[in-house]
Order: C-alpha cells, then sequence, then structure tokens
C-alpha cells in the first residue's frame, strides 16, 4: 500500500493522553479532506483504542502506547498499539457490554463504538507482546468527489 502521508506518535499510557492522541490523529487526518463527521467519528474511535490501552493493558505499570496513521487519497489506516498484558479472547472483548473492569464502571462498549464509527476493525497480537488494534475508514467527501478527486 503506497501512503501519501503517515505518521507516528509514542507516549505513555496516562489518560491525560487520550485527548492528545485523538486531537494529533484528526489534525493529521485533515489534510485528506474529511467532513466534520469523519473526523467526529475518528476521534472518537481513537478516543476509545487509546482509552482501552490506558485501562486495561498495563494493570501494574505505566506503559507506552504507540498510534501509526497511513493516508491515501481516500482512506484513513490507524493501527494504535500497546506492549501491556494483553486481550486473552478477542471475540469476547468484542461483545457489547464485556468488560474485565466492571467495578471501575466501566461499560464494555469500546470496541462496539469504534465498529460503528470505523469501516473495519481488527485486533491482534502486538509485535512486542500487548495488543494492536488496526482500524480504517473511508472518507467520502461529497464536494471533493464532485471536484474529481484528491488532486483537484
Amino acid at each position: 500500500m503506497k501512503y501519501i502521508n503517515e505518521m507516528t506518535l509514542n507516549f505513555k499510557a496516562l489518560s491525560i493522553n487520550e485527548g492528545f492522541s485523538r486531537s494529533a490523529v484528526a489534525a493529521f487526518c485533515v489534510q485528506i479532506n474529511p467532513t466534520l463527521d469523519e473526523i467526529t467519528d475518528i476521534k472518537t474511535a481513537v478516543s476509545e483504542a487509546v482509552t482501552n490501552c490506558v485501562v486495561h493493558a498495563y494493570p501494574k505499570n505505566i506503559g507506552d502506547v504507540e498510534v501509526w496513521v497511513g493516508l491515501t487519497e481516500d482512506t484513513i489506516y490507524i493501527s494504535i498499539s500497546d506492549t501491556g498484558i494483553g486481550i486473552t479472547n478477542f471475540e469476547r472483548a468484542r461483545e457489547p457490554f464485556f468488560t474485565t473492569k466492571p467495578e471501575q464502571e466501566r461499560s464494555g462498549m469500546g470496541f462496539t463504538v469504534i465498529e460503528s464509527f470505523m469501516d473495519t476493525l481488527e485486533l491482534a497480537k502486538g509485535p512486542r507482546g500487548g495488543t494492536t488494534i488496526n482500524m480504517s475508514k473511508r472518507i467520502g467527501n461529497v464536494a471533493k468527489k464532485a471536484l474529481g478527486g484528491f488532486n483537484a
């Protein structure tokens, strides 16, 4: 796959970095002219994925989160990884209302929310342990299509 641009962010799995990561990803994605609704969808999905890393990946310490974004002319690809304890059962984790932290009043809707806002969602074991969340969203800006494509 050939990307017209890509970036990588690395930060500590702290809740304060959730807002930073979603804002940074949204700002980066603006260059392919998504609609405001598309940006909102992306920000929500990134927020949910990073929050999962912060809340679940590192129960005994504070580890790292890596966010990678790749852009094509009409699609945003996002990969969010941690090197924490990992998800033992991907199918169960994707069930609505499933949470491993009910005592923290977690809703268990993170992956359901991501799936509702993104076109694809895949979970994988991370290359260095932990979990990687891969997602994508095709950008269908009506104005961009009317002008004849990305380079118009």
